[in-house]
């Protein structure tokens, strides 16, 4: 993939960031903070990128014409629908660019109409009844079960990190979302998509950014398959972004049980400071189940990531 290829695909990446035309200061920010962070190159400058996206508008006629083999346009694609589920409603408007974007691509209808129900059921799995095994009640969860389910979650969207498809990463965020949906059900309380969406945005842990950074650290780190280097389910290095994951959503959990089970009672701030210090000491945790995760990527079937979703 050449530089320009990978430019033309980030930048399809953040016009599908900004597609509902009505994103948040919050979420807005949290992604200029994302292109700051993955930082510039002589060929790739994700900041400068990012202000061309929200003055320019590239076009996507022309952004589709740089991706010439089908695999890399199926996978701009694949990233777009991403991007525009990562916050689990998608509006009217984004639906509108996905189409727009798949005829810029010369995406078969089929093609992108599959593509659209696998990320659809993986945001539906966040809040779907049960699956088999595991206990969606209220007021049921110990609290070693509940210390399980956090770290069971933290490895598994660890080890979704570590895999190359694009559409590993789709499960990330509806993952961090059941995790919250479960454990305020399992203090006593109602529960829903957007009560879970609503807490981790206010933690500062962006919906749509996070999808967005783990998007281009595999870009950019040439983590995706053949088109980025060919890693494939090679796991025996850990990538920075797979501890991220880990940290994030561990750190996630933590501050969702004590929140629910403290009545709901502390202020945004007070959350964000705590989530903070969570979030600091789960990163010096992450290394020490490096092998735990890299034997959950090697047992997880990305053609079933809603059914990965639904068991947590």
């Amino acid at each position: 993939m050449t530089p320009e290829q990978s430019r033309s695909i980030l930048q399809i990446a953040l016009l599908a960031a900004f597609a509902d035309g009505t994103k948040d200061d919050r979420e807005r920010e949290a992604v200029k903070r994302v292109a700051e962070a993955l930082g510039s190159d002589a060929s790739l400058d994700f900041p400068a990128l990012y202000r061309e996206v929200l003055l320019a508008k590239p076009d996507l006629a022309q952004l589709a014409g740089t991706l010439p083999e089908p695999g890399m346009r199926r996978l701009a694609y694949e990233m777009a629908v991403g991007v525009v589920e990562a916050d689990g409603a998608r509006q009217a408007s984004e639906s509108g660019f996905l189409a727009e974007l798949a005829a810029a691509l010369e995406l078969p209808v089929a093609a992108a109409r599959e593509l659209n129900r696998a990320a659809d059921e993986v945001a539906a799995a966040a809040t779907a009844p049960a699956a088999t095994g595991a206990v969606m009640g209220r007021g049921t969860l110990s609290g070693e079960e509940l210390d399980k389910l956090i770290m069971n979650a933290a490895i598994t969207n660890a080890a979704l990190e570590l895999l190359p498809e694009t559409m590993a990463s789709l499960a990330i965020i509806p993952l961090q979302m059941r995790l919250v949906y479960r454990i305020g059900r399992s203090y006593g309380y109602e529960m829903d998509r957007s009560h879970a969406r609503d807490f981790i945005a206010t933690l500062g842990a962006g919906l749509t950014s996070q999808y967005v950074e783990q998007f281009g650290r595999k870009l950019l780190g040439g983590v995706l398959g053949g088109l980025g280097g060919g890693l494939g389910r090679t796991v025996g290095r850990q990538a920075a972004s797979s501890g991220m994951s880990f940290a994030t959503t561990y750190a996630i959990g933590r501050i969702a049980q004590r929140y629910y089970a403290g009545g709901r009672n502390m202020d945004a701030q007070t959350l964000k400071a705590a989530f903070a210090d969570l979030l600091a000491e789960a990163r010096g945790l992450a290394p020490g189940y490096a092998e735990a995760i890299a034997q959950k990527a090697r047992g997880i079937d990305t053609r079933s990531l809603a059914a990965l979703v639904g068991r947590i």
